[in-house]
């Protein structure tokens, strides 16, 4: 493996896509910033990166609206700038849409919608200083067509995905604001 001069920034690095998604920056050579709620996980994922030669920079916080402070603080790594930025925060709240509480969906849109705007937002902020990188926004499937009792994940990915679409307008310059990422 060979060392880059750039950095991939992980927001919602579990036990299973985040944690793959980590790994294999690693292997290609980026250093990489991991964060999710669980600080004990972290260290295990830390550990495995390190042990096969990677670097990662491992931080535990919760996810609603945080992810913006990992990323700023990621890149602007004094070695390298931030080239990939993936939010991968979980929302898989299970809970019948007659149960569901104001506040069990707020809190939910909060980690799955509005941390995923604030992450890209800011890791935007930071690639478009030195004219490149790639924002990377994940979820399942049943996020998308929603399952039994999971509607405030399927609502929070949803909107988080017309939050991409409208990006990717700006972006490409199909849409009516085409000077500037967001």
């Amino acid at each position: 493996m060979k060392p880059r001069n750039a950095t991939a920034a992980i927001i919602g690095a579990g036990d299973y896509i985040g944690a793959a998604i980590a790994r294999k920056f690693a292997a290609e050579g980026y250093t990489v910033f991991a964060g999710r709620r669980t600080a004990e996980k972290l260290k295990v994922l830390e550990a495995a990166v390190r042990g096969s030669g990677g670097e990662c920079i491992a931080r535990a916080r919760r996810a609603e609206g945080r992810g913006r402070r990992r990323v700023s603080r990621g890149g602007r790594s004094a070695r390298s700038s931030l080239e990939v930025c993936v939010f991968n925060a979980g929302a898989n709240v299970q809970c019948p849409m007659l149960d569901t509480t104001e506040r069990v969906f707020r809190k939910v849109w909060e980690m799955a919608c509005y941390a995923g705007f604030l992450t890209g937002r800011e890791a935007a902020r930071l690639m478009l200083a030195h004219g490149r990188g790639t924002i990377l926004f994940t979820g399942a499937t049943a996020s998308l067509r929603g399952g039994r009792g999971y509607v405030a994940c399927a609502s929070a990915k949803f909107g988080l995905r017309a939050v991409a679409q409208r990006a990717w307008c700006a972006s490409s310059g199909r849409g009516p604001s085409t000077s500037r990422i967001w």
